[in-house]
């Protein structure tokens, strides 16, 4: 293997650390908050905006951050951003009416849209080409190793108290900006010196990315109620659904990369999606603990993979100076697809059922698969079947 196909760099590894740093903080954080809501005063429904309004704010900006972070530097969105989600942490542990703080969420979730634009843009540009879906499957595992910890952690730390809780976010906020300010200069690179042709949104990522929305509405469902719907039917764990589909993503990550590089991205990315579809499938035929299980282990696989796989296939037609808009396309849909999902399979579940609401989920990740291959034909432009 040449040394430009090198991976495992020192700046890899400082990128994964800021990725677990910045998750940590955020899965902390998102689990607690709705608690410390109610504890103001606030209701259920009022809880629960505050992930709502994250997540969505963060869908909306995302296109727009990560073409600002293409043209002043990554970098410097990333340290601005943490600095900016610091105040944000300073703010929240300050603040006592419950009004306030969903105020101040949907500005929050514009500097965290941008640290998820920029990171990923950032982390793309410095992987080798020939092993660009290997190395974001690697990244990944260090939102996956976060997700695994933070919520423990910030239940344990709350139940000491919210200021304790917030300093700890600040403290961890600002050792985002430490490891970002001691990142390379992404604008020091050759491929900065590129023009940024074109407008602000990368509008073929963005259409092509609609394939993302359709099959992440189940996912945001999954991690809503896939807990209670194990209590519906008395399985137990309740979290097994969750605990299994993580086990698989954390296995199946680093390989699917891998494969992809190797065999093509389009090759690899197809039969996810059937196995994404066949997972919610599953759901919809029952809640038996071995339905879940099998369901997580389909769903899992073909999620697991599909993320870096298809982040390889985007990446290939789109060039480096404008990798951040196309960040912010795929976190546009993405984000979208997870925030909708939660909410109407919510509103199934409660009007219509738990199988009704995973069917439907099911029906509308199939349309992914066809509407993937036409927007393929028509949008990329590079026409490689292997791809």
């Amino acid at each position: 293997m040449s040394s430009g196909d090198r991976l495992f760099t020192p700046r890899f590894f400082v990128m994964c650390g800021f990725t677990f740093t910045v998750f940590l903080s955020a899965f902390q954080l998102l689990p607690t908050a709705p608690y410390h809501i109610l504890d103001l005063g606030g209701s259920t429904f009022a809880s629960g905006l505050f992930l709502g309004f994250l997540t969505y704010s963060s869908a909306l900006s995302a296109p727009l951050t990560g073409a600002i972070a293409d043209r002043v530097g990554q970098r410097r969105v990333l340290i601005v951003s943490s600095i900016a989600i610091t105040v944000f942490t300073v703010l929240y542990g300050l603040l006592t009416d419950y009004r306030l703080m969903l105020a101040l969420v949907p500005v929050h979730g514009v500097f965290w849209s941008g640290l998820l634009s920029a990171s990923a843009a950032y982390m793309t540009n410095m992987l080798p080409e020939r092993r660009r879906a290997e190395g974001i499957g690697y990244w990944g595992l260090s939102t996956v190793a976060a997700l695994a910890v933070a919520p423990t952690v910030g239940f344990w730390i709350y139940r000491r108290g919210w200021w304790w809780f917030c300093a700890v976010g600040v403290l961890l906020n600002i050792a985002m900006a430490i490891i970002a300010w001691r990142l390379e200069d992404d604008r020091k690179v050759p491929h900065h010196s590129e023009p940024h042709t074109g407008g602000m949104l990368e509008w073929r990522v963005l259409l092509v990315s609609v394939t993302l929305f359709l099959y992440s509405f189940g996912y945001g469902g999954i991690t809503s109620f896939t807990a209670l719907y194990a209590d519906a039917n008395q399985v137990r764990p309740q979290a097994i659904y969750l605990t299994t589909l993580g086990l698989v993503i954390l296995v199946i990550r680093p390989m699917a990369g891998r494969l992809g590089d190797r065999l093509g991205y389009k090759r690899v990315f197809i039969p996810c999606l059937v196995l994404i579809s066949a997972g919610l499938g599953c759901l919809a035929l029952g809640g038996s603990r071995p339905l879940l299980i099998l369901s997580a282990v389909l769903f899992g696989t073909g999620f697991g993979t599909a993320y870096p796989v298809y982040v390889g296939y985007t990446m290939r037609d789109v060039s480096a100076a404008r990798r951040g808009a196309a960040f912010g396309a795929i976190l546009a849909a993405f984000d979208t697809g997870i925030g909708t999902g939660s909410t109407s399979i919510g509103w199934m579940i409660q009007h219509h059922g738990f199988r009704t609401a995973w069917g439907f989920a099911a029906a509308l990740s199939a349309l992914a698969l066809p509407y993937f291959l036409v927007m393929d034909r028509v949008l990329s432009p590079s026409k490689r079947s292997s791809a």
